[in-house]
């Protein structure tokens, strides 16, 4: 029979427990950290939010994914502010046991009443070694979201070299970003879903408010955006209808969102054109701004620091009774109130734009007008001309030999051809079909074609302008019966010329070309080519990249702001009675002009060598080992292209130096699951409307990833910094670019005719937009053409941002190379030999100028700097 045992003494007893807490204490390992989140006014979260770390190595069997800690909660924070960002660092300390091993994800619970600003986290485990989370993220409460925040580590994995702790986690996470295409959006919901052109139109407002829907159908195709409200719906999509009140609270999914800092900072930059665009029904409040300026002395002083008090008593009266009530009914409280305050100080105070701050009738010259061409705001566009006369779509151009034979520097015509020496600016083709549309309410439009002979020193000498109109449009000739009909043109060729009629005949011409030019540029070469075909390739790699994923890593820097300005720009700029619409003569049809030109729009012609040679302005030279972009230049002295192309070369090794690291070969690329699915979805769902189209990259090869890559990395730097920042020198001055046209040139024998030899320059004045439309075409080129304090540049990135030293060293050597860049543009600049580097208006080329040393210092209106992402 076995013996009782007694019962332990109170002494065995505490000698058990304290030998239990002593053991608990030895199977435990602390890892501290530090906590670091923005403060924006509001109360820290403190004890409300707590940190859990997950293991990257070592798997917990029960729920397959990596051991989980205890949680640490957030105290005693400490604040600090560093160039005007405050921020409160909070310590931690998380205990693990010791086979936890290394961690690779973290989950953050925000049990606080607001959300915050997670910046970033750091944790220091076995031998001070430093495991960083870069996090950049909005946490909101617990009891909206129903989640935790996931946050991955910044070491970067392919997916099949993802550490078996983490796999699980990498595939919820992408799995949640997608969603299931079904709920409306909320605030804190980070799903990204694909939706068409369908919320820039506002049907309730009355048929004039009606446009076409973007994408989706082969009359109207375009990039996708991001989805803001309910899902597409599956049947044909159909226009939504948009408040009333100008919304600067537009959803996007939260990682995309500007900072308090930024959306203040966009909000100020954009009152003065807030204020010409809201009050659009309340023209009475500018009495003058409907009509023609009188003098050419009326628009330089536009840019003085004080208009003249009358006009501006007038201007604060009308701010008063029901002009002001009618404001605050279309824009948000705050912004009213910033309105308001603009209209006590000066309502319209412009600086002075570069194109008439040396020289100001640089914009008159000959020279001038060809050198933007190949320098100036739209440096993309010019081309080589193959065939003598153009060819169009009914038939070809009414120039001849003869208007240009006398032109050519003692070539024959057949010479200069031969010689690559005929340039063209081509706004034709497009144009014809909507001109019937566009001339309406005052508009006066032609589509134009622009001849151009390059002469030995690389200027641009104009040869002919032809200007054309549909052969049935009332506009043409009454004088004369042509027997038109839609399919055939009227057509009218000027030639240059110094003095007299002929002299003031070309200066109108040169007028129409000019806003030719600014729509194109606005619609195609600005949004559509920059802004609206990357939003498809963030949202794929939101949705099938993991943030594990070093292409994920590579891009997103590139990807900051884009979708949220894009958004605030379907608000207010390119909607329906929105500020394009009210400058540019394609008005009403802008955005459906944008859609047929996207019909062209081709990836792989953005990488810059391709398009060069597209348009004839290079040649294919991929066996030179001294000529690394395989192109060579048909003449050195094109800014943009000369500069672009540096660029270009130093994006591409950086790219291809980076990949290098994670991609052995061919197969692995091929076998990277997520890089195919993303590849995938931007092709037949980002920009599906292109899906069958053939020149799409095959993906399967390390160097059609390397190409893609920096065909990307360039249109979001590069290519947007030299269409974009550009704006103000040369579009701010309404007589060098005007946006529109508001007469016909007149034709000899017509009272117009004889209205024009009365006051040839009051004249050519009332042919430009009126002061309602000019003044707000200012202020829009003002502020697209402002760098923001919180600019990052092309070759900066923190190097905590990635613990590869690898990466780290390669990005220095890109970084070490964009400042090479920079010494050879300032040489270029200075290079008297290059005349299209200033021209005759003293505006020396930086649009591509890397600007690597600047940090946050230099913002507002420089003209140079490529900042990595399209973030204005």
């Amino acid at each position: 029979m076995m013996s009782r045992r007694a019962h332990p003494s109170m002494k065995e007893r505490v000698e058990a427990v304290q030998s239990k807490l002593q053991n608990h204490h030895i199977k435990q390992n602390i890892i501290k950290g530090k906590v670091v989140i923005q403060n924006h006014g509001q109360s820290g979260p403190g004890k409300s939010a707590s940190v859990q770390i997950y293991s990257s190595t070592t798997v917990d069997p029960s729920t397959g994914k990596g051991k989980l800690s205890a949680k640490a909660y957030l105290k005693h924070g400490k604040s600090k502010e560093h160039e005007g960002t405050k921020t409160r660092t909070y310590k931690i300390k998380l205990h693990v046991k010791p086979d936890f091993g290394i961690p690779g994800a973290f989950l953050m619970k925000n049990q606080h009443k607001h959300k915050f600003f997670l910046e970033s986290v750091t944790l220091e485990i076995l031998d001070n070694q430093i495991i960083y989370f870069d996090c950049r993220s909005w946490v909101y409460p617990f009891q909206k979201t129903k989640s935790e925040r996931l946050f991955f580590s910044s070491k970067s994995y392919l997916p099949n070299h993802t550490p078996r702790a983490l796999v699980e986690l990498r595939k919820l996470e992408l799995a949640s970003l997608r969603g299931d295409g079904k709920q409306e959006r909320k605030e804190w919901d980070r799903i990204y879903d694909y939706d068409y052109y369908n919320d820039i139109c506002n049907p309730d407002e009355g048929q004039e408010h009606i446009r076409p829907v973007l994408g989706g159908s082969e009359l109207h195709p375009y990039p996708r955006r991001v989805r803001t409200g309910h899902p597409p719906s599956n049947t044909e999509p159909s226009t939504k209808s948009r408040t009333e009140t100008i919304n600067l609270d537009i959803y996007v999914p939260p990682d995309e969102r500007f900072s308090p800092k930024k959306l203040s900072e966009f909000i100020s930059n954009s009152i003065q054109a807030t204020v010409h665009f809201i009050i659009t029904e309340a023209e009475s409040l500018f009495k003058l701004d409907s009509s023609s300026v009188e003098s050419f002395d009326e628009i330089h002083n536009m840019f003085s620091s004080k208009r003249s008090k009358a006009v501006e008593g007038k201007a604060k009266d009308k701010l008063k009774g029901k002009v002001k009530e009618k404001l605050k009914k279309l824009v948000p409280d705050v912004l009213f109130k910033e309105i308001t305050y603009a209209g006590k100080e000066d309502l319209v105070k412009f600086p002075l734009p570069q194109i008439i701050t040396e020289n100001e009738l640089a914009w008159r010259n000959d020279e001038e007008f060809g050198r933007q061409m190949l320098a100036g705001t739209n440096p993309a566009r010019i081309q080589c001309l193959e065939v003598f006369p153009p060819e169009g779509r009914n038939g070809g151009s009414t120039i001849d030999a003869s208007h240009i034979e006398h032109s050519l520097d003692g070539l024959t015509l057949r010479q200069a051809m031969n010689e690559w020496r005929i340039l063209i600016l081509d706004h034709h083709a497009y144009l014809m079909p909507y001109l019937s549309k566009i001339n309406i309410n005052g508009i006066c439009a032609y589509a134009s074609r622009t001849l151009f002979f390059l002469r030995n020193d690389a200027t641009l000498k104009p040869l002919a302008i032809e200007l054309s109109l549909p052969g049935s449009s009332e506009y043409t000739s009454s004088s004369e019966d042509t027997g038109s009909s839609e399919d055939t043109e009227v057509s009218r060729v000027f030639l240059p010329a110094n003095q007299g009629t002929e002299a003031a005949l070309w200066q109108l011409a040169k007028a129409h070309v000019a806003a030719n030019d600014s729509a194109y540029h606005q619609l195609v070469s600005h949004w559509l080519h920059t802004h609206a075909v990357v939003e498809p390739f963030i949202i794929a790699t939101r949705r099938q990249l993991s943030v594990m994923h070093p292409i994920n890593w590579l891009l997103r820097p590139h990807f900051k702001d884009t979708m949220h300005i894009n958004a605030l720009a379907r608000s207010i700029l390119i909607n329906s009675r929105g500020i394009l619409e009210k400058t540019l003569f394609s008005g009403e049809i802008s955005m459906e002009l944008s859609s047929e030109l996207y019909k062209e729009w081709r990836f792989d012609e953005q990488a810059l060598p391709a398009d060069l040679v597209k348009r004839g302005l290079a040649l294919e030279d991929p066996d030179n080992p001294n000529n690394p972009t395989g192109v060579q230049l048909l003449f050195d002295d094109y800014p943009y292209a000369a500069d672009g192309l540096d660029i270009w070369h130093a994006i591409k090794t950086w790219v291809t130096d980076f990949c290098s690291l994670f991609y052995k070969d061919d197969s692995s690329v091929n076998s990277d699951v997520e890089i195919q699915a993303w590849w995938s979805e931007i092709q037949n769902v980002g920009h599906g409307d292109k899906r069958n189209e053939t020149w799409w990259y095959k993906m399967t090869t390390l160097s059609d990833l390397t190409e893609a890559l920096t065909t990307l990395i360039w249109i979001t730097s590069g290519l947007h910094a030299s269409v974009n920042f550009g704006q103000y020198a040369y579009s701010g001055c309404p007589l060098n670019r005007p946006m529109l046209c508001r007469k016909f040139i007149p034709e000899e024998g017509t009272e117009q005719f004889a209205e024009f030899l009365r006051d040839p320059d009051k004249y050519y004045l009332n042919m430009l937009p009126g002061r309602f439309e000019m003044s707000l075409g200012i202020a829009l080129t003002e502020v697209l053409s402002k760098h923001t304090s919180d600019e990052v540049y092309l070759g900066q990135r923190p190097l905590l941002e990635c613990s590869d030293n690898r990466v780290q060293q390669k990005f220095k050597k890109f970084n070490e190379h964009l400042q090479e860049i920079e010494k050879k543009i300032i040489q270029r600049n200075k290079d008297p030999e290059f005349k299209n580097r200033s021209g005759p208006a003293k505006i020396p080329y930086e649009l591509l100028y890397p600007d690597t040393s600047s940090v946050g210092s230099k913002w507002g209106i420089t003209g140079k700097g490529i900042p990595n992402s399209i973030s204005i």
